[in-house]
C-alpha cells in the first residue's frame, strides 16, 4: 500500500517535510520544555466527589445532577425556591471553555403533589448558546459589565415550559419564559469587575408570581469527601475538611408560589426531583441523571443499581427497596468503627427516604418512592439548625433541605439509627459552606472568581504588572531574592523566542527546498 506522504509534490522521498517536522519538534521542545517544568510545579484538582454517583454519568457532567435543594422561602413564605445544581467540580479558571448547560437537554424539576409517585407538574428548562465571534478562542474578548455586553462571546438563555400531567399523560404545556439569560461564568475580575451586577440581572420575573435564575454558583454542598477513603481514613483522621470549598456549579433556582405546586392548603406536601433528559442521535430524549434526597445514589445503591436508578422513575422505586431496608453503610462502619449497626429490616429509613415523617411530610396514602418531600406549610425557622428536624427543627431536612442544612451528619446519624433509639453525635465536621449565603433569592453563594489566589510578589490589587515583567515580578511563593524563578522566566521566554526564531527559519528553509526541481 502507498504511503499517504509518497503522493503529489512529496513523492520524491519524503525528506522535505521529515526535515521540518524535526526542526519543529526541536523549536517546541527547546521552547516549551522549560516552561512546562515550571507548570508541573502548580498544584493539581480533586478527581472525585460524591456528585460522581454513577458510572455513566460520571463520564457527562453536563448533564449530572449534583443536588436538589426545596425550602419554603425564608422572606416569601407563601412561595417555595427550589434549587437544582448540574456540572459537579467546576474548577473556576477552567476555561477557555467554561461551564454552560448542554443545548440538547432538558432540566427538569418535578412535582408530586399527592404523594401517588407521579409527577403532576413538570418545570423543564431547556438552553440555547449563542457565539459572537467564532473566530476568536476568547469567552469574553474585554470586560463584561452586563449580559448584553458585546464582549461577553459565548451567552446562553434558556426557556422554560410548565406541564401539566396526569397519571404520566400531558394534560396541558405553557410557557412560562422565553429566552431568558443565563449569568455567565466567573472568568475573573480583570473580565468581570462586577460581577454581582451580572447575577442581577439574570434573575428574572414570570407571570403568575414566580422568579427564575439559571446561571453559575458557588457548590453550596458543604462536606468531607474522604468518606470514600474508607470511611475517613479508616480511623477518622480524614474529617473536618471541606472538600467542595471553591468549586463551583451550574445552578437552576425557581421561586413559585405555593398554591401553585401543591394539591391544596389542606394538602400541602409536596414530593420533588430533578431530572435531565438527553437527545440522542434520533432525536429522541433519554432520562440520564435523577436526584431527589441527598446520598441515595451515592451510598445506598450498590453499583449495579446506579445507572438504573438514574434512568428510572419514582413510581418504580419498589425495585431499589432492598437497598433501604437492608443499607450497606452501617456494615461498614460497624467493620471498620465497631459501631454496631442497627437491626434490619431498617423501616426508619423508609419513612425518611421513601414515604415521610409521618405528621410531619408524609403525604396520605403515599406510594413509597424516593422523593425529597415538603411541608409546604410549616413556616421557615427565624434560626435555622444545621441539623433540621433531628435538632427540632421541623423547617429543614428531611422535610425538603435548606442550603445550610448539614445532610451528611444527618444522614450519618439517621444511617446509624438516631430514629431508631441509637443515639449518636456522627459527622464529618464540616458544619457550615465556606461562603454565606444570601438573604434573598436565588440565595446561593456567587461563584468562585477564576482569578481567585495570591497575586504574584511584588504586585498589589488592581496594578499594571507589564512594567515590572523584568524587575520584581515573580510568582507567588518564590524565593525571596527571586534570582532562581527570575532566570527560569526568562530563560523560559528566551528558549520560546528562539524556538519561534527557529521554526521561521525552518519554514522559510523548507519552503525554498519544494521550489527546487528535484
Amino acid at each position: 500500500m502507498t504511503p499517504l506522504f509518497s503522493r503529489g509534490p512529496f513523492s520524491r522521498s519524503g525528506t522535505g517535510r521529515s526535515g521540518l517536522v524535526t526542526l519543529i519538534c526541536g523549536a517546541l521542545a527547546a521552547g516549551g520544555l522549560t516552561a512546562a517544568g515550571a507548570a508541573a510545579l502548580a498544584p493539581g484538582t480533586a478527581a472525585a466527589s460524591s456528585h460522581r454517583e454513577a458510572p455513566l454519568i460520571s463520564g457527562t457532567p453536563q448533564y449530572d445532577n449534583t443536588d436538589l435543594y426545596a425550602f419554603v422561602s425564608p422572606d416569601k413564605p407563601d412561595t417555595t425556591t427550589i434549587v437544582a445544581n448540574w456540572i459537579p467540580f467546576e474548577e473556576p479558571a477552567g476555561g477557555p471553555n467554561f461551564y454552560t448547560f448542554a443545548d440538547d437537554a432538558q432540566y427538569d424539576i418535578h412535582i408530586d403533589n399527592n404523594g401517588d409517585a407521579q409527577g403532576d407538574l413538570v418545570f423543564r428548562y431547556t438552553f440555547k448558546t449563542h457565539t459572537k465571534n467564532g473566530n476568536t478562542f476568547l469567552y469574553n474578548t474585554g470586560p463584561v459589565t452586563s449580559l448584553d455586553d458585546p464582549d461577553l462571546n459565548v451567552t446562553q438563555t434558556y426557556d422554560i415550559d410548565l406541564i401539566r400531567l396526569k397519571k404520566q399523560h400531558v394534560v396541558s404545556d405553557t410557557r412560562l419564559a422565553d429566552d431568558v439569560p443565563v449569568a455567565p461564568s466567573d472568568v475573573g475580575k480583570a473580565s468581570m469587575p462586577d460581577y454581582g451586577k451580572l447575577r442581577a440581572q439574570a434573575v428574572h420575573k414570570t407571570a403568575g408570581g414566580a422568579a427564575t435564575f439559571a446561571g453559575q454558583a458557588d457548590d453550596p454542598f458543604f462536606a468531607d469527601l474522604r468518606v470514600f477513603d474508607l470511611l475517613y481514613g479508616g480511623n477518622l483522621s480524614e474529617v473536618g475538611r471541606d472538600t467542595l470549598k471553591g468549586y463551583n456549579v451550574n445552578t437552576v433556582a425557581l421561586q413559585v408560589p405555593n398554591d401553585l405546586i401543591r394539591e391544596s392548603a389542606g394538602q400541602p406536601i409536596v414530593g420533588i426531583w430533578s431530572t435531565t433528559q438527553r437527545r440522542n442521535a434520533q432525536g429522541y430524549y433519554t432520562q440520564v441523571s435523577r436526584l431527589g434526597n441527598p446520598l441515595v445514589n451515592e451510598v445506598v445503591n450498590p453499583q449495579k443499581d446506579k445507572d438504573r436508578f438514574n434512568a428510572s422513575q419514582p413510581a418504580y422505586d419498589a425495585q431499589f427497596l432492598k437497598n433501604v431496608t437492608n443499607p450497606e453503610l452501617p456494615k461498614l462502619i460497624e467493620s471498620i468503627y465497631k459501631i454496631k449497626a442497627p437491626s434490619e429490616p431498617r423501616n426508619d429509613l423508609v419513612d425518611v427516604f421513601l414515604k415521610g415523617v409521618k405528621g410531619l411530610n408524609q403525604p396520605p396514602n403515599v406510594r413509597p418512592s424516593e422523593e425529597l418531600r415538603l411541608n409546604t406549610s410549616i413556616k421557615p425557622s427565624m434560626h435555622p439548625k444545621r441539623l433540621g428536624v433531628l435538632d427540632g427543627d421541623n423547617a429543614g431536612f428531611p422535610n425538603g433541605r435548606r442550603l445550610t442544612d448539614d445532610v451528611i451528619d444527618e444522614a450519618l446519624q439517621v444511617m446509624e439509627g438516631e430514629l431508631a433509639g441509637s443515639k449518636n453525635d456522627l459527622g464529618d465536621a464540616v458544619d457550615k459552606n465556606d461562603k454565606g449565603f444570601e438573604k434573598y433569592f436565588p440565595y446561593v453563594a456567587e461563584p468562585n472568581s477564576g482569578s481567585r489566589g495570591p497575586l504574584a510578589k511584588g504586585t498589589t490589587a488592581g496594578t499594571d504588572v507589564r512594567s515590572q515583567l523584568g524587575d520584581a515580578l515573580q510568582p507567588a511563593g518564590s524565593s525571596s531574592d527571586g534570582s532562581g524563578n527570575t532566570v527560569l522566566i526568562a530563560a523560559s521566554a528566551a528558549s520560546g523566542a528562539a524556538g519561534i526564531l527557529l521554526i521561521g527559519t525552518a519554514v522559510g528553509w523548507w519552503r525554498r527546498r519544494i521550489r527546487r526541481p528535484y
